[in-house]
C-alpha cells in the first residue's frame, strides 16, 4: 500500500511527497531508537549478572575484595626528572601517589577501633584479636576472590589470565592477614613493628642497634647468663617451674614499660626496653623447649 495512502485510511487527509517522505524518516528514526534502546537495556542488565552483586557481599567482604585489588596494582614510580619541591607539594601528584597495604591495625578496626599507639593502646585484648582474625579469613577465602575476581575480569581476552590475577591477590590478601595476626598477636614483634613503622627502627634485623644505642646493658647480660645457668643446671621440669615465673614477671613489666612509652611517642625508651624483651623471650623459648642434658642456646 503507497504511504501517501494510509493517512486517508484513518480519515486524515493525504500528506504531499515531502511530507511523506519526512514521515517515513521520522519513523525509521523512532524504531531504531526504540531498538537501541532495548539492546542497552538487554546488554546492561546481562553486565550486572557477569559482576559480583555488591549488595550479596557483606560489608567486610566488599572492604576485603577491595583491599586485594589494591595489593596487586603496583606502584607507580615517580618521573627522574621531578623536582623536590614538586614532591614534597601537598598538592602535586596526590591522586598518582601509590597506595601501599595499610597498617596491621586497620586490617582490625573491630579490636583496634582507635588504631595503633600512640592514639589507641599498645595493650592487645588476644581474644578479640582471634575472633576478628577468623572472621577475616572467612571472608578472605581464597574460593570467594578467586570467582568475584573472576566475574571483573571476565573483559579480559584471556580468561585464565583473570583467573590467576584472582588467585594471586587472594593469596596476597591472606598472607597479609595471618603476618598482621601473627605480629600484633606477639608483644615483641608488636614493639618491632611499631619501631619500624613509627621510628624506623629495625630491631629484628639490624644487629647494630641490639645495645639500644649505648653499648650493651651490663646489668641485663649479667641476668641472662644467670637464668642460663639456672636452666642448665635444671634436672626436671619442676626445677624449672621458679624459672618460668620469673622470668613471666619480666616479660609483663617489659610490656608495661613498652606501653608507656608508645603512648608517650619516646622511642629512645620503647627501643632500650624492646632489646631486653627480647631477651626475656628467647628465654621464654628456651624453657618450653627444655631437654635434660641439652645445651641452651639464648638468641638475641
Amino acid at each position: 500500500m503507497p504511504f501517501t495512502a494510509l493517512p486517508a485510511m484513518l480519515g486524515r487527509a493525504p500528506l504531499c511527497a515531502q511530507c511523506a517522505r519526512a514521515a517515513r524518516r521520522a519513523t525509521t528514526a523512532t524504531s531504531f531508537s526504540t531498538t537501541t534502546s532495548r539492546s542497552f537495556s538487554q546488554l546492561t542488565t546481562t553486565t550486572r549478572r557477569t559482576t559480583v552483586p555488591a549488595r550479596s557481599l557483606s560489608l567486610q567482604q566488599t572492604r576485603l575484595f577491595s583491599l586485594s585489588s589494591r595489593l596487586s596494582t603496583p606502584a607507580r614510580s615517580q618521573p627522574a626528572s621531578s623536582s623536590s619541591s614538586e614532591t614534597s607539594s601537598p598538592s602535586a601528584g596526590t591522586s598518582d601517589a601509590p597506595q601501599g597495604p595499610p597498617s596491621f591495625y586497620a586490617l582490625f578496626p573491630k579490636t583496634f577501633p582507635l588504631g595503633g599507639p600512640p592514639v589507641g593502646p599498645f595493650h592487645v585484648d588476644i581474644r578479640a584479636l582471634r575472633t576478628e582474625f577468623l572472621q577475616l579469613q572467612a571472608a578472605a577465602h581464597p574460593d570467594f576472590h578467586h570467582s568475584a575476581g573472576a566475574s571483573s575480569d571476565a573483559s579480559t581476552s584471556d580468561s585464565g589470565a583473570g583467573h590467576s590475577s584472582a588467585r594471586a591477590r587472594a593469596e596476597a590478601l591472606s598472607s597479609l592477614i595471618n603476618e598482621a595476626y601473627r605480629t600484633l598477636a606477639s608483644p615483641l614483634l608488636r614493639a618491632q613493628y611499631l619501631l619500624r613503622q613509627r621510628f624506623d627502627v629495625d630491631l629484628a634485623n639490624d644487629e647494630s642497634t641490639l645495645s639500644g644505642g649505648s653499648g650493651k646493658d651490663m646489668e641485663l647480660l649479667m641476668a641472662v647468663l644467670e637464668v642460663r645457668e639456672e636452666i642448665e643446671g635444671a634436672k626436671s621440669e619442676e626445677d624449672l617451674d621458679p624459672v618460668r615465673e620469673a622470668n613471666n614477671t619480666r616479660m609483663k613489666a617489659s610490656e608495661e614499660v613498652l606501653s608507656d612509652a608508645f603512648r608517650a611517642d619516646d622511642a629512645a625508651v620503647a627501643q632500650r626496653e624492646a632489646v631486653r624483651l627480647r631477651y626475656w623471650v628467647n628465654i621464654d623459648d628456651a624453657l618450653r623447649n627444655w631437654e635434660r642434658g641439652k645445651d641452651i642456646v639464648l638468641e638475641h
